[in-house]
């Protein structure tokens, strides 16, 4: 098995920051590109929702979530875990699940690396799980790390 790449997505969670340690230690024995994503969700249209109505209002509203992944990226590369790998940043816009698949295949990512911890409750039954969604439609393996209980 050949890993040239990996996928790192966050939300910059304490959740998903569990999953950091695990991808830069690969990376770090496979000689590997880390690749750490975060996406900035675009509004999800109600159950319901007609597209003749008026439309949804934007998430980002003057880019402070875009800013705010501006900053968080570069302070995730330079943690002491990812020192002397090669890392690229990548903030994308959409669906999480469906952006993180998107870069995976775009960049040629041979592995995956999240956290399965974020929505819970009626939030996970409402959006489904990230993690869940990323495995059954990511073309190349994705290992799930489960945070421990004290990073919940």
């Amino acid at each position: 098995m050949i890993i040239r790449s990996i996928l790192l997505p966050t939300d910059f969670s304490r959740c998903a920051e569990s999953a950091l340690p695990y991808a830069a230690d690969l990376a770090r024995q496979m000689k590997a590109r880390l690749v750490c994503l975060h996406v900035v969700e675009t509004p999800v249209p109600p159950v319901g929702y007609a597209a003749v109505a008026e439309p949804l209002p934007a998430v980002d509203v003057g880019g402070q979530l875009e800013e705010s992944a501006t900053r968080e990226l570069p302070k995730l590369a330079a943690r002491e875990e990812c020192a002397g790998l090669d890392v690229e940043e990548i903030i994308a816009h959409g669906e999480a699940s469906g952006e993180i698949v998107r870069v995976a295949r775009e960049r040629d990512i041979d592995l995956i690396v999240i956290s399965s911890h974020g929505r819970t409750g009626f939030g996970r039954m409402i959006f489904g799980s990230t993690a869940e969604s990323v495995v059954r439609h990511a073309h190349c393996p994705v290992l799930v790390v489960k945070p421990k209980e004290s990073d919940k």
